[in-house]
């Protein structure tokens, strides 16, 4: 199934939250059992339509890793992969 965003939501594909302590320890995921911050961009919306009919640009493209609001996204599940919905507005950063 392919998921195709529309107005300015984008589909996210969640990011394992594992991490390093400071003296080197991995601390998973499933540590945390919060809600992730960061994802993948898998697809981008047209935009939100404008009053004059233009749409407002996406800052973000298939492909980037971004950091969003963590209560932000809806959750949604296809085929048992996890995937978020979220728009363009929740998201904070672009991962370089």
């Amino acid at each position: 199934m392919k998921l195709k965003p529309i107005n300015d939501h984008i589909i996210v594909k969640p990011l394992s939250a594992e991490e390093t302590s400071a003296s080197g320890i991995i601390i998973p995921d499933t540590v945390d059992q919060g809600r992730p911050e960061k994802g993948e961009v898998l697809a981008v919306g047209p935009g939100r339509a404008l009053e004059n009919g233009s749409r407002l640009p996406m800052d973000v493209k298939t492909g980037d890793q971004v950091m969003f609001k963590k209560y932000a996204p809806d959750e949604i599940k296809i085929d048992g992969e996890e995937y978020l919905v979220i728009r363009i507005d929740d998201v904070m950063a672009v991962i370089e």
